[in-house]
């Protein structure tokens, strides 16, 4: 019995390889002019398994997510205009240049680049000011009443097929944060 114990006691301890692999620093959201600005900041850790694809050469692209929560009338509109996907997304692509050896941190065709890969991955989903919604979606209304969601997650469907194959039967490479409630702050 007391083996069955300490062992126990030895698994419990030991936290999964996956755990708290993307994890919010800060995430903040104003409202401006009747429009959102999001800011964000994640610890991002990179599993073994992604770690020895990206210095393969693999890129490994990251989606942030916004959904707005509140006010209820505008997110059911926003829900049903856009089919249920997330309100506004914005994608962050990693990749690894070996000639140069640096990693390459892109936003749509705005990149950096980083000497280590603790630095590229700083980058991944650090964003100040981002815009989500349409200018003047949220007019009149106040920012006590204003609420949403983000999320920064691996884009499995942005890898090539047989890697988005390995990723369905591996928790090695699906990397997602949790959705972060936002309050909103008010602005001008």
């Amino acid at each position: 019995m007391r083996k069955f114990s300490l062992l126990w006691l030895l698994i419990c301890a030991v936290p999964p390889a996956w755990a708290d692999t993307i994890a919010a620093r800060r995430a903040e959201v104003e409202l401006v002019d009747g429009q959102l600005a999001v800011s964000t900041r994640f610890n991002v850790r990179l599993t073994t398994g992604l770690n020895e694809a990206l210095q393969q050469g693999l890129p490994l692209t990251f989606r942030l997510d916004f959904e707005l929560t509140r006010p209820r009338m505008t997110a059911y509109y926003l829900n049903f205009r856009g089919w249920f996907s997330p309100h506004a997304s914005l994608a962050f692509r990693l990749s690894y240049q070996p000639l140069t050896n640096r990693y390459r941190v892109s936003i749509g065709s705005l990149s950096n680049y980083y000497q280590t890969l603790p630095d590229a991955l700083r980058a991944i989903g650090s964003i100040q000011g981002w815009r989500v919604l349409d200018p003047g979606s949220l007019n009149g209304e106040s920012s006590d009443k204003i609420a949403g969601l983000v999320r920064l997650e691996l884009d499995v469907g942005e890898l090539p097929k047989p890697y988005q194959l390995n990723a369905l039967g591996s928790p090695d490479w699906s990397l997602s944060s949790n959705w972060i409630t936002l309050e909103v702050k008010g602005g001008s």
